[in-house]
């Protein structure tokens, strides 16, 4: 009797965890679905780095879920490893190294994503002699990454101005041997570079220092090796602060030896005749025999020009939603970014979406993007002003126009999506010419 007993117990206690355990699995289940949903309201999915999932050989062991320093990434979804939240991706790769049975390999963008990314060869060089391309800009993400290929782009560019002086070319001390534009991981490390090289050089950064870097909300940036500066030597930490990276770059600008400008914008790098390069910025032109682009992806955002708009909070870019909480929360613009960013914050607790669009109603969405924004519009996740336009922004609330009458609301977190200038328009200008091949085929930087 006391055996049967102990068998029933046994059997009972068995099936209590095999029921946990389902039940378990079909809520990370459900979350993934969830996740997966909420993910595709951002893009399309990654475009740059990013794992590829042979689904065939994947067995399930979730190792490259837990692995990934970004979160949500992957998640299980009928028992096989899927991208979920493709948007968070910035390609560390620790998945790929992490699975046990290597059903994971990195790769650049999708086919269909090519004609975005420049055409660049070994040494990042465009199609146009002695223009370089440093960073994200070329399809991938990471500061290593970034931090690499600036120094790459700098070591071409002293071969090429060793070889004219060998030849008889006289320096000219008008003409630099490099204009760097951007200051974020690519463009410091390739100024730090060329310091170190003694080669004269000119850094022009549109805003201010850190580039994409200085707009990240998150607290901690994850890296997956040591990165090293030139001059500096090796950050041996796989997590710094963002502030921890500003402050080093603040360091930075007080070399004596480096000429970097903020707030000057490059409008237009032009090829002359005699193959030097004009660089045309808000502030003056200048001539060099080479230029690095280390601009990244984001592109130009065009501003509204109303008072307030220099305000910190004031934002074009939405990179992570799910820092933001308990927030009231204004979006300007009625396009598809605008709507994905205030569905992506509606969802996040507590905060209080309001989106501001100068129209009479919304023509020109993504029919997915036009159903879900009707579902939140009647559930009352967002509220929306039509044939409305902001007026002025202060530190607490934003004053909006609409049809003439002037309306008040609480505010923590302002973004503007009012179109702008893309980068690839901009490097188009320049006579660079983009992938026309399947990236998904190119390798990867270690």
């Amino acid at each position: 009797m006391d055996e049967a007993y102990s068998l029933l117990l046994a059997a009972a206690i068995l099936g209590f965890f095999v029921l946990r355990y389902w039940r378990a699995h079909q809520r990370q289940l459900a979350a993934a679905k969830i996740s997966a949903e909420r993910g595709a309201m951002f893009s399309d999915g990654p475009k740059a780095q990013h794992p590829q999932i042979q689904a065939d050989g994947c067995i399930g062991c979730g190792a490259c879920i837990t692995v990934c320093p970004e979160g949500d990434v992957l998640g299980l979804v009928n028992g096989k490893a899927a991208i979920i939240n493709g948007h968070k991706c910035i390609g560390h790769g620790l998945c790929a190294e992490e699975c046990p049975v290597g059903a994971i390999t990195m790769v650049l963008a999708k086919a269909s994503a090519s004609a975005d990314v420049p055409r660049l060869s070994e040494e990042y060089e465009t199609s146009v002699p002695n223009l370089f391309i440093a960073g994200e800009l070329g399809g991938l993400a990471l500061i290593k990454n970034a931090v690499n290929q600036g120094v790459a782009c700098v070591d071409a560019v002293q071969q090429r101005i060793t070889h004219l002086r060998a030849v008889g070319a006289a320096a000219d001390e008008e003409i630099y041997d490099v204009i760097v534009v951007g200051a974020g991981p690519a463009g410091i490390s390739a100024s730090l570079r060329a310091a170190e090289l003694k080669l004269s050089a000119l850094t022009l950064e549109r805003e201010s220092l850190g580039g994409t870097v200085a707009k990240y909300p998150r607290q901690k940036l994850v890296m997956t090796s040591p990165v090293e500066f030139p001059l500096y030597g090796r950050f041996r930490q796989l997590q710094l602060s963002k502030e921890d990276l500003l402050a080093f770059w603040s360091t930075v600008m007080k070399r004596a030896d480096l000429n970097i400008h903020i707030d000057e914008g490059v409008s237009a790098v032009q090829k002359e005749a005699d193959g030097l390069f004009r660089v045309i910025s808000s502030k003056a032109e200048y001539r060099s025999h080479s230029v690095i682009l280390a601009i990244g992806r984001a592109g130009t955002p065009r501003k509204l020009g109303v008072p307030g708009e220099e305000l910190p909070h004031v934002l074009y870019r939405l990179i992570e939603a799910d820092h933001y909480t308990g927030k009231n929360i204004l979006i300007v613009g009625g396009g598809d970014s605008a709507v994905e960013a205030a569905m992506g914050l509606a969802h996040q607790p507590g905060n209080r979406v309001t989106l501001c669009y100068r129209g009479e109603r919304f023509s020109r969405l993504k029919e997915r993007n036009a159903k879900r924004m009707e579902e939140h519009i009647q559930s009352e996740k967002i509220a929306v002003l039509y044939k409305s336009q902001p007026v002025e922004f202060t530190l607490s609330s934003v004053l909006i126009d609409k049809e003439g009458s002037r309306i008040e609301i609480a505010n923590d977190f302002v973004w503007i999506f009012a179109g702008g200038t893309s980068p690839s328009e901009f490097l188009k200008s320049m006579g660079i010419a983009f992938g026309a091949t399947d990236l998904s085929e190119m390798p990867v930087m270690a």
